[in-house]
């Protein structure tokens, strides 16, 4: 009995010493710690990628460039605002008024524009092209290619579903044309045709869509809608509200006694942000109700605290012009800049045209050398604007 079952346990040995690892394999490496069965069947874990920050390629003078839209003529490519976007890293340009121009007059003007980007000076961040494609006494843009656009009012009283099909096909008209950026529709609440006959800026151009926060947002809101539709972001416009002033900011200081925090003028713009990607553009009136030390665009209650705060706005706001308004005349071109993204704005629009743009940028950018507070605002603009342009308005 011994006899037979020594050669079986010796084999079983022999089997049992050639599946051992050898010496070498035995243990860890010195200074590690060898890896457990339960440490060996683990799922290996891929690291999470750190987000690029969208303007780290950017020097801060591209950076100060993409706070800043300079206006030329929609028939021809002003030699300033061509320099503008050449030298100053400009990164937004806008069509004003100037003889009528084709459709493929005004591509070609573009053209010129964006043709630039190639070269680097924008750290290839696309232009925006924008211009102010309202309707009614408020067409930029007119000719071969474009068709005459019924005024706010008269939109108001289509069905929207009719409003944001014949609104998308306006944009197609501004994207042949090579326009992605409408500075429009007014969102501003005229309450009677009493008061749109006093009222400059808004009624008395039939600006507005209806007399009333709900007929407001379904109109803008069918005109923003249309445009998405086809590519171009829209701009819903003058925040916090122009429809209760007498007095056209383009040619007078204007001080709005009416709206508050919680008006309609205010608490329409609600609805209308959560419909689609927009920008917002900044009054430049004064709302003693709100901020009677400054004006909209230059104040940070009304932009930081209201629109951001309040109301939500992570998005890109934009100022009424700051070139040749005369509601902003007494401030020095440099302090208008500056002033306008302390509050939080994060793009001037210089619509006239390129002559007060050396100032303002200098000025802004020199600010941003010596302040980090301002060069984190700066930033923090330029990220929005950049994300907003890579982003779209899908």
């Amino acid at each position: 009995m011994r006899a037979r079952v020594m050669p079986v346990m010796v084999a079983a040995l022999l089997l049992l010493s050639a599946c051992a690892p050898g010496p070498a394999a035995s243990r860890a490496p010195s200074g590690t710690a060898a890896s457990t069965p339960a440490e060996a069947s683990a799922p290996s874990v891929t690291p999470t990628p750190t987000p690029v920050d969208p303007i780290a390629g950017l020097s801060l003078a591209q950076r100060v460039g993409q706070l800043f839209m300079v206006g030329t003529p929609r028939d021809s490519a002003d030699a300033g605002t061509l320099a503008a976007v050449a030298d100053r890293h400009v990164g937004g340009v806008f069509l004003h008024s100037s003889p009528r121009a084709s459709a493929a007059q005004t591509a070609a003007v573009v053209a010129r524009f964006t043709g630039l980007v190639s070269q680097g000076t924008t750290g290839d961040v696309p232009l925006w092209i924008a211009t102010d494609q309202e309707g009614g006494d408020v067409q930029v843009l007119y000719g071969p290619g474009f068709d005459p656009i019924p005024s706010a009012l008269m939109q108001g009283v289509m069905a929207p579903a009719t409003l944001q099909k014949d609104a998308a096909t306006w944009a197609s008209q501004l994207r042949s044309a090579g326009v992605d950026l409408n500075l429009a529709p007014v969102a501003d609440i005229v309450t009677s045709p009493a008061v749109a006959r006093q009222n400059k800026p808004i009624g008395l151009l039939n600006r507005q869509y209806g007399y009333d926060e709900k007929t407001v947002a379904a109109g803008a809101g069918a005109f923003a809608a249309g445009m998405r539709e086809e590519g171009v972001m829209p701009t819903f416009k003058h925040f916090p509200g122009l429809g209760r002033t007498n007095t056209n900011t383009d040619f007078a200081p204007a001080v709005d006694t009416v709206i508050t925090a919680s008006s309609p003028d205010v608490e329409v713009y609600r609805s209308l942000l959560a419909q689609g990607p927009a920008l917002v553009m900044l009054s430049t009136a004064v709302y003693e109700k709100i901020d009677p030390a400054a004006p909209a665009a230059f104040s940070s209650k009304i932009v930081t605290g209201l629109l951001r705060g309040q109301l939500g706005f992570d998005g890109v706001v934009i100022t009424d012009d700051l070139s040749a308004a005369a509601a902003v005349s007494r401030f020095t071109p440099a302090d208008r800049a500056i002033d306008a993204i302390e509050a939080g704005c994060d793009i001037v629009l210089v619509s006239s045209g390129p002559a007060l743009l050396p100032e303002m940028y200098d000025a802004v950018l020199a600010k941003a050398q010596s302040d980090p507070a301002f060069a984190a605002q700066v930033d923090a603009a330029a990220r929005r604007v950049v994300v907003a342009k890579q982003s779209g308005v899908g």
